[in-house]
């Protein structure tokens, strides 16, 4: 039973954990000026970079406890192709939250900007003394690679996101069983 109770425990704190650095996504994309018609808020990047370094670490460990220890037994029995979505949406949000920093840090990185943690430089910029304000990229290829994964891993995971909230509701609404009560710690 106690068991069971620090199991229920490091699950929804895990949980919760990842719901908010999907919720960092979020902010980020709304503040990159897919929400807001193209203002782009660009003095937000550093805070944004700084959040996804030090979400990296903890969505890691997240990830390595995941698979270690499986996902929570279902409530109920369902159809096989419904296992099947709940399985690849689950893997498509643990592929998209692990892509999402490392890419972008990968863009950053390699594309001159640095990487820093609230001020903390962890690797330099690379600044172009002949264009005050520009950076000279480390990796025209990597930066791009980076750019592409980080635009389309935001894509992927509004997606993953959008199906895991609908099947959520599935849950609750149509099956009416507990899998929407034990993803928010109740009983």
């Amino acid at each position: 039973m106690q068991n069971d109770k620090r199991q229920q425990a490091k699950t929804l704190f895990n949980y919760h954990l990842t719901t908010l650095a999907r919720c960092h996504c979020f902010y980020c994309i709304n503040c990159s000026g897919y929400i807001h018609g193209g203002k782009q808020s660009f003095f937000l990047y550093p805070i944004h970079k700084s959040i996804g370094i030090l979400l990296f670490n903890v969505i890691l460990i997240w990830v390595i406890w995941r698979i270690k220890n499986g996902w929570p037994v279902p409530v109920s029995q369902y159809k096989r192709i419904e296992q099947i979505g709940a399985k690849t949406i689950h893997w498509m949000l643990i592929i998209g939250t692990v892509m999402m920093p490392i890419s972008g840090m990968l863009m950053s990185g390699a594309g001159g900007h640095g990487l820093s943690i609230f001020g903390l430089e962890l690797l330099a910029i690379n600044p172009d003394e002949w264009n005050p304000g520009k950076v000279i990229p480390l990796s025209k290829s990597l930066a791009s690679l980076g750019n592409t994964l980080h635009g389309l891993g935001g894509k992927i995971m509004i997606f993953s996101i959008t199906l895991h909230i609908i099947g959520a509701l599935k849950h609750y609404f149509i099956d009416k069983d507990s899998t929407l009560h034990r993803m928010l710690g109740k009983k």
